[in-house]
């Protein structure tokens, strides 16, 4: 049972946590085990009783070796939700969640009971939202929101154009784009319909079907998208590239092939602007600014997490069926849940 302990000014918490105490040489070999460790705080510091942890795809590729700079042994996890357990009176009990691109890469995370983060690194649950939606908002809606704030925020009118549309990413992108007032045109891969929240109709394109770009410029009058979040890379970049209006910027945050070719006279001629987007880049506190920029939306409906079913909630002990069905392709957003 995790329990703790006092003496003095000095607090200890006992925490079950999973571990990774190795790279993998692939997702398969991937071999988490479950310890208890005591976790300190700084003054600074919080510690927080895990209620959900999201599971990324970030989580099980860091265990593999292709972020070279995750350190071992660690306790994987990105994201958390959960409840305030030690800090300042005034954040006791607090309802919480949050994410990182530190946490679980280059410091222990939240695969486990317990965490230590900055208070200022926490971001208030807002009501209507379980602890189980709250842990899975984290990295996708992080990405989603750094990936507008360096493009620019879709205004009113603007045609904005997800690929990928519905991976989590993707459906962030949709949902925030929405709310601003953008119209939205997703793509995807195969007939079939957008599958997340938005608070306007959206059209859809299957790009095994149809030319993107020519269809993109017939649903937009010949304007293409002033936007692209690109969600995958390089098997769309060309799709992306050829739907851009002048002017327009296109979003970038994973690829599979590291190099694609790129057309230098059509991109200053288009006047075009391409960002890339790395949250593993950001630090807890990072991650909670952008987060509570968005809480607005949340509050008022416009945003919503991901639906949590509850086939995709795992307890710890079985933290390698979850990392299984992330490296899967699930659709769904996992949790691990340390309680259950």
């Amino acid at each position: 049972m995790n329990a703790i302990t006092r003496s003095g000014t000095d607090v200890v918490v006992e925490a079950t946590c999973v571990r990774l105490n190795a790279k993998a040489a692939d997702a398969a070999a991937i071999a988490p085990s479950i310890e208890k460790h005591s976790l300190t705080r700084q003054p600074h510091e919080v510690v927080v009783a895990i209620e959900a942890a999201g599971v990324n795809p970030s989580d099980v590729k860091a265990a593999t070796g292709l972020m070279p700079y995750a350190v071992f042994p660690r306790t994987p996890g990105r994201d958390f939700s959960g409840r305030v357990v030690e800090g300042p009176d005034a954040l006791i009990g607090k309802a919480v969640f949050g994410s990182s691109g530190d946490l679980g890469i280059r410091r222990d995370g939240t695969h486990a009971s317990h965490v230590v983060v900055e208070a200022a690194a926490l971001v208030e649950k807002p009501d209507g939202i379980s602890m189980d939606e709250a842990a899975g908002i984290g990295v996708p809606f992080v990405t989603a929101i750094e990936g507008f704030r360096r493009a620019g925020a879709p205004r009113p009118g603007e045609h904005v154009l997800v690929m990928g549309v519905n991976g989590k990413v993707g459906q962030a992108a949709v949902q925030l784009a929405t709310w601003q007032g953008a119209r939205v045109i997703g793509v995807v891969r195969k007939d079939e319909p957008y599958e997340g929240h938005a608070n306007a109709p959206i059209q859809i394109i299957n790009s095994s079907a149809t030319d993107v770009a020519e269809r993109v410029r017939e649903l937009t009058d010949g304007h293409g998208a002033d936007i692209v979040f690109n969600t995958v890379g390089d098997p769309y970049f060309d799709d992306a590239h050829h739907s851009l209006a002048k002017a327009g910027r296109q979003i970038l945050i994973a690829t599979t092939n590291q190099t694609v070719k790129f057309n230098i006279l059509e991109f200053y001629r288009g006047r075009h602007t391409y960002l890339g987007v790395d949250t593993l880049a950001f630090s807890t506190i990072e991650s909670a600014e952008l987060l509570r920029s968005v809480l607005p939306g949340f509050a008022g409906g416009f945003l919503r997490p991901y639906p949590i079913i509850p086939s995709s909630i795992y307890p710890l002990a079985e933290t390698k069926a979850a990392y299984t069905a992330v490296i899967g392709s699930s659709r769904n957003r996992v949790v691990l849940r340390p309680g259950a």
